[in-house]
């Protein structure tokens, strides 16, 4: 028995997953709803980060505090062990989340007016972070075929051309479709950024989730590399997204300052120091152990769930090559998008909605799979009850 197969009960815990479905899906009655929503995993954390955490909660004095040099130790050493990539200490700098920091970046090195790119369909904070501030949102499409997507530089590069257009938010690994960049679209993204004049801000927060192939982190191969930020966290490969921390990898000090300044006015301070506890245990052998046992669990439930709707004329989902999150397409039903999110509600099964991010995403669905199998066979019995 897989450590990952114990279930959980998370209800009445202000689990946003679990406890907020009525809210979220506008329902009196969710009793029996099983939540592939938003993305966090019904597994319990590594024991590391709990031993680190109590560690800390030994001592009873918890006041002001300050991202030591173990943190950053540790964040450094598992971007050179796990992704060969070298980090400078000076570069890093904290925030309480990614979202924030793309929020920060955002905010920073755009004007009220300014465009920002990304590519279609996102996560949704892509887009709304940037709209929230009152900066114009474009968005360079994917091309898909036969659930294959590509990103058309050609379009990319007269995109970045627009005069308006001052940021690139690049998601990688891609959310919410699973896929993974090659070294060389990196490379040219990187370059059409910088012939442009666009400071490319590059979201790695799935890069230990990682299922196929590995990781390049985008620092790693720029030619760039002052024209690029970077977004990284342990939240999602560890299901600690409760405990608020993630770092941001700056190697222009002007960037840095511009953005500490940024940050500074919001009086925006570091991580608390529960989160930092929590990096360190993360960041740590019996981390990794834990964290390569996750992966073999998530292929197991991605192929799982793969064979089982792939059987039902209409529905296609690819294996994806990273995250917990595989994209569902329905369009050859013909069924509208909230018939469909009716009908699966009705079945006990909740799951995102393609246009959630973006209009690209009409005649899709988001499923998070990370989670015990025996919760994912109910799971996936109540969607093909829906389309068979």
């Amino acid at each position: 028995m897989s450590l990952f197969d114990k279930v959980y009960a998370r209800q009445q815990t202000d689990s946003l997953k679990w406890d907020k479905l009525k809210f979220v899906y506008d329902r009196d009655n969710v009793d029996g709803i099983i939540p592939m929503w938003v993305a966090d995993m019904d597994f319990a954390a590594p024991k590391s980060i709990t031993q680190a955490i109590q560690k800390r909660l030994d001592n009873p004095v918890y006041g002001y505090s300050f991202e030591g040099e173990t943190c950053t130790a540790a964040t450094i050493a598992w971007l050179k062990q796990h992704h060969a990539t070298d980090i400078e200490v000076d570069w890093v700098l904290y925030h309480q989340g990614v979202v924030p920091a793309i929020a920060s970046v955002v905010e920073a090195f755009t004007a009220p007016g300014d465009a920002v790119l990304t590519t279609a369909p996102i996560y949704p904070p892509f887009f709304n972070s940037p709209k929230q501030l009152q900066r114009e949102v474009v968005f360079c499409a994917l091309d898909e075929a036969q659930g294959q997507y590509t990103l058309d530089l050609t379009k990319l590069d007269a995109a970045l051309a627009a005069e308006n257009v001052k940021l690139f938010i690049l998601c990688h690994p891609h959310n919410p479709i699973g896929f993974t960049w090659s070294n060389d679209e990196l490379r040219q993204i990187d370059a059409l950024c910088a012939k442009h004049g666009v400071l490319l801000l590059s979201d790695e927060i799935h890069s230990d989730l990682v299922l196929t192939g590995t990781h390049t982190p985008l620092l790693k191969i720029s030619a760039h590399k002052d024209n690029v930020i970077t977004l990284f966290a342990p939240t999602k490969t560890f299901n600690i997204a409760g405990i608020h921390a993630a770092m941001m990898f700056v190697p222009d000090a002007d960037k840095r300052q511009q953005l500490q300044t940024t940050m500074q006015s919001h009086a925006q301070g570091g991580l608390n120091i529960f989160a930092m506890a929590a990096i360190e245990g993360a960041f740590s052998e019996e981390g990794a152990t834990w964290l390569a046992e996750l992966k073999d669990y998530l292929r197991d439930n991605i192929r799982y769930t793969a064979e089982q709707l792939n059987a039902i004329d209409g529905l296609y989902v690819h294996e994806n090559a990273a995250t917990y999150l595989m994209w569902l397409d329905y369009r050859e039903t013909k069924l509208a998008e909230k018939d469909v999110m009716a009908r699966l509600l009705d079945a006990g099964v909740a799951l995102d909605p393609g246009t959630k991010y973006g209009e690209h995403g009409n005649g899709f669905l988001r499923i998070n799979i990370a989670c015990p199998k025996e919760t994912l066979e109910q799971a996936v019995s109540r969607m093909k009850s829906v389309f068979m």
